[in-house]
Order: structure tokens, then sequence, then C-alpha cells
């Protein structure tokens, strides 16, 4: 799949979502292999603005290159001005934010609430292509609701804007993030059009991946709940698409050790006070369904010493590995490796 100077095999790309891939997230995501992540996303008005809270959510690091800078708006002059104050921190392409279902972004007129006026939709993708000299992708949903679904259209309509690659949610905005997505209209998408096209929407592990990529036709593909609590699972996606090599699904030690990881990351960007207090919902995913859970999981939430967090999920593996040792904590293996997020996502 090539974006600008990007191309990749198949990626396997981490999903923008507020609240969760902040530069702490994304990092970890690149080091369990994730071949392209996308920033939060930013409203388009905040940057005008100048927040404080918009602006750091551009600060992006080599590592994580490709990296992709998302914004949301609803009117062309917003836009516009946010690409170009997006541009100077140097992403790798842009990308706009044609599917955001929650009330806050869609009940202002951006978002998917821009599927319902498709010329404008148009409008705002073609001035921002215009406005900067980087790559502009779009990430977008099938449609509003049941009653119009018009992704053939959006994706022809992109793709005569300009934009070089277009992400598609297998949901309406009505579906927010219930039910199945539907893989078919994805590939409805994908027949429709000559730009590459990324898909999104149900892939929970390594053999969703591979299922995804047979079904939709797809260029790539997009993961984002099902990295919550599981960065593991991009390795996993990359090694049995494009080699067909099955790698061993995380053991607790893995989890427990990845839940450290993503603590330090989150008070090295965030500092000590923000960076605890932020990473106490993750805390939930990583653990899921580990023999004692709840009781470490209580302790977690309530602390704010760094060095004591990490005392507690090394004793919590001492007691994982005493049990696995007995064959006691078999009992908790059909858990080991369910990471249903119990975060409540808002993009």
């Amino acid at each position: 799949m090539r974006i600008g100077t990007i191309d990749i095999d198949r990626p396997v790309i981490l999903a923008p979502m507020e609240d969760v891939t902040d530069r702490a997230f994304r990092q970890l995501c690149k080091r369990h292999g994730a071949d392209i992540v996308y920033t939060e996303f930013i409203s388009a008005e905040a940057l005008r603005r100048g927040a404080e809270k918009s602006i750091r959510k551009l600060t992006v690091d080599g590592f994580e290159r490709p990296v992709a800078v998302q914004i949301f708006g609803s009117t062309v002059e917003s836009m516009v001005e946010a690409a170009a104050i997006a541009e100077t921190y140097e992403p790798d392409y842009l990308d706009i934010n044609f599917g955001c279902p929650v009330k806050k972004v869609a009940g202002r007129g951006a978002g998917a609430a821009l599927l319902k006026e498709p010329e404008k939709l148009s409008e705002i993708a073609s001035a921002v292509v215009r406005a900067v000299s980087v790559p502009v992708t779009a990430k977008t949903r099938i449609g509003w609701d049941h009653d119009s679904i018009n992704i053939t259209e959006i994706v022809r309509r992109l793709e005569d804007a300009g934009i070089q690659a277009v992400a598609v949610h297998g949901r309406t905005r009505s579906d927010m993030y219930k039910g199945r997505a539907d893989w078919g209209r994805i590939a409805e998408a994908k027949a429709a059009c000559s730009i590459p096209l990324i898909a999104n929407g149900d892939v929970w592990n390594a053999d969703d991946a591979v299922a995804m990529f047979a079904e939709t036709g797809a260029d790539g593909i997009m993961i984002g709940r099902g990295s919550i609590g599981n960065p593991f699972i991009f390795a996993q996606s990359t090694s049995l698409v494009r080699q067909g090599v099955r790698i061993p699904l995380p053991t607790y030690r893995d989890r427990i050790r990845v839940a450290m990881d993503h603590m330090y990351l989150s008070v090295q960007y965030k500092g000590e006070k923000y960076g605890i207090l932020e990473m106490r919902r993750h805390y939930s995913t990583y653990l899921k369904g580990l023999p004692g859970v709840s009781i470490v999981r209580n302790k977690l939430v309530r602390e704010l010493d760094p060095a004591v967090i990490v005392e507690l999920l090394m004793d919590f593996e001492a007691q994982c590995e005493m049990l696995d040792r007995e064959g006691r904590l078999k009992e908790a293996g059909e858990f080991l490796n369910d990471h249903s997020p119990k975060i409540i996502l808002n993009y």
C-alpha cells in the first residue's frame, strides 16, 4: 500500500482513538509491530485557538514513524487553517476524520455528520489537499444510518478530491460500536475506488486480520479496540498475514510486563501525576481474567507512586507464576487472551 513515499505490503495499522492513542500507546504499539500509527483526533477549532491540549497531540517522535495526524472540523476555513498548523509538526501524512460518531463531534456537524452532506465533505477534503504538501487521507464510516448507506459515493468523492487513501469502518454512525462491522460494504467501497483502502472494524486477533484482508480486498487493515490491552495483536497479525507464521499468544508474564512498559511511557510523556492517573483505565484490559486480578487492580488504581505500582505488578506476576507451577493457572486460561476492552471510546 502506497501513501506518498510510504510503501508497505498489507500494513496493519493502529487506528486513531481519543484518550487512547497518545504518544505512550503509539510507541508501545510500534514496539509490538504496528506498521503505521495515528494520533488521537484533534479539533480544528481548538488548533486555531492554540489550545494547549490539542497542540500537545501534534507532537510525535521519530520512533513512531510512519505516523498520521488526524484532524476534524465542520468548516472549510477551520480545516484548512488546522491542516497548515498540523503540517508544521511534520506528520508523514494528514488524515481527515469523517467518521467519528460521538455526539460532541457529529452533533456539531463534523466527523460522521458530514456523511449526510457529501458535497460539503468533498469541499473540505479538496481544500485540505490543496492547503498542504503532505499526503492527505480520510477515515469514514459506511453511512449515517442503515437507510442512508452511501460509502461508494463517499469514496469516489474523496478520490476525486485528491485524497490518497481512505480508511472505512464497517459500521454506520447510528451503529456506534454495536453489532458486527459490515465487511461486505467495505469490499464494495474497495471496488468503487482506485486509491488504497484500509479496512476497519472487528479485528480482535490475527485470524480476523487474515480474514479481513481476504473478505474485503483491502490494501491495509486498521485495528482500534482490539489493540487496547493487547498491543501484541500487531506482531501476531503481520506475521500471520505476511509470512503465514503464527506467533504464540501472550502469557500472563507478557501482559503484566507490557502494562509496566505502558506505565513507564505514560509517566515519561505526561509526568508522574497525570501519567499515573491516565494509566488507571488500562490495568483492567491488560490483566483481565488473571486470578486475583480484582484485588491487585483495586490497589493499582489507588496508587500514585510508580515504584509501588511496579512492586504491585511484580508481586502479582510472582503469584501467577506460583499458580502456574502448581498447574492452577490453567483455570484462567480461557481468559488469558480475551482482550475485549472495557474502555468507552470517543472517536
